[in-house]
């Protein structure tokens, strides 16, 4: 009876908690197909991550992002997502990480040969979103359910519904990428490494495409990974910023660097290098 006792102590002490990580396919962070599957700055941070959390099992498992935050609020389970921008609301329900990456800010993804449209809104090379969408002078996508960031959050609940299409399905960016080239929209929000991506895996060049910041918006927007709001979420986030303030650096803002424009990548770092400094 000892002996039995004494095993059943010892697996109980070797049982872990499941961490399921809820993984969106949002290109170049993740890539979920495609001959760089695998190869996106989150897919790599995973592994890494994961390997300095032993006291975990973890589970990866692909979701939308509707299903992700309806189990990110499943307070019956521990989930957490490695992508997620920090707003007033989902704090009220979910836990955050420290920031662990600053990406290029979204703005407005346009057709070069379209610029006339948007040039009366211009000014010191960024566009007036507010004035612009309050023309009506455009159609413009969204992928739905999705935060850009508190200012075009804000600017795109007063717009005109008429003018925006919500695009709901798998692969969102990309077909909205392909209904601007169809004329279906003028403009649709994105960051520029997704578009850029994107634009790739359809054979069309970035050369086509203009970048065009919003007035107001920083130039760079943290990433956070967002845990249940339960004391296992605690838990787990305490044990996330402790890993993650060294490979932040030290890893991850050298994969998100390895998908922009390589023009841009120095000056990236740099930047991102001081903000965390700051922080």
């Amino acid at each position: 009876m000892l002996a039995l006792s004494l095993v059943a102590l010892s697996c109980a002490s070797q049982a872990k908690e499941t961490l399921t990580w809820l993984m969106r396919d949002i290109p170049p962070s993740t890539i979920f197909s495609g001959t760089m599957r695998g190869q996106g700055a989150i897919d790599q941070l995973m592994p890494l991550l994961t390997a300095r959390m032993p006291e975990y099992d973890h589970v990866l498992m692909r979701v939308n992002r509707a299903r992700g935050l309806q189990m990110l609020n499943d307070a019956s389970s521990l989930n957490c997502d490695p992508t997620m921008l920090w707003t007033a609301e989902r704090a009220k329900t979910l836990l955050f990480s420290i920031p662990i990456v600053a990406i290029i800010s979204s703005g407005l993804i346009v057709r070069k040969e379209e610029m006339s449209t948007f040039e009366p809104y211009m000014a010191d090379g960024k566009i007036d979103f507010a004035a612009l969408m309050a023309s009506n002078a455009i159609k413009l996508g969204v992928v739905a359910e999705r935060s850009y960031g508190e200012l075009i959050d804000h600017t795109l609940q007063g717009v005109n519904e008429n003018a925006l299409i919500a695009h709901y399905g798998n692969d969102a960016t990309g077909s909205l990428l392909q209904m601007e080239r169809l004329g279906r929209l003028q403009a649709f929000i994105s960051f520029w490494p997704e578009a850029r991506y994107q634009a790739m895996q359809q054979g069309i060049s970035p050369d086509e495409l203009s970048f065009l910041p919003i007035q107001g918006n920083p130039a760079y927007q943290f990433i956070y990974i967002s845990c249940s709001h339960t004391p296992e979420g605690e838990q787990a986030i305490a044990k996330i910023n402790q890993q993650m303030r060294e490979l932040r650096e030290s890893s991850l803002m050298d994969f998100y660097a390895q998908w922009l424009d390589p023009s841009q990548r120095e000056s990236y770092l740099e930047d991102v290098k001081a903000l965390f400094q700051q922080h």
